[in-house]
């Protein structure tokens, strides 16, 4: 019921709009976001490298076997965040390029009204009707024109 009232040239506007909003300000926060996560997992992963090395210092196999794991686990979630960061910026070019079919749609309807109201104004018949009119004159008058130059071409200079 919100949107009822809007015609079509007005939704895509909100649209486009709504779209500009969320690609200028929400996309960069969630990359941020993302990349804070992925540098605290990177921290974490080398204390645990740290305390790996300890641990295979002193020999103790079961730590190490621990430690291990955990480091391979941070290695995953590191990977998995950088999936959904390149997922997130498909998403981010698939919206830009929605966007720009939009603008591309709203021109091409502006331009199509500015057709039709030329065509509306320019009655098509009416001209051609004119132009065969302006022919027939132009051709009368070139006909008008050749006859005067052959009769002034026949006339010698001697009679005048």
């Amino acid at each position: 019921k919100l949107f009822e009232d809007l015609d079509e040239n007005a939704m895509l506007e909100l649209i486009s709009t709504l779209k500009e909003e969320y690609l200028s300000s929400a996309t960069p926060k969630e990359n941020s976001q993302l990349d804070r996560q992925i540098r605290s997992i990177q921290r974490e992963e080398d204390k645990v490298k740290r305390s790996l090395k300890e641990a295979a210092k002193k020999g103790d196999k079961a730590v190490c076997t621990i430690l291990a794991k955990e480091v391979l686990r941070a290695r995953k979630a590191v990977n998995k965040i950088y999936t959904s960061k390149a997922h997130l910026n498909s998403i981010q070019m698939q919206m830009k390029n929605q966007l720009a079919t939009l603008r591309v749609c709203g021109s091409l309807q502006k331009s199509t009204e500015v057709m039709q109201s030329m065509q509306r104004l320019v009655r098509v018949p009416e001209v051609a009707a004119t132009m065969r009119e302006l022919s027939k004159e132009m051709m009368r008058a070139g006909i008008i024109e050749e006859m005067l130059e052959e009769t002034m071409d026949s006339i010698d200079p001697e009679e005048m």
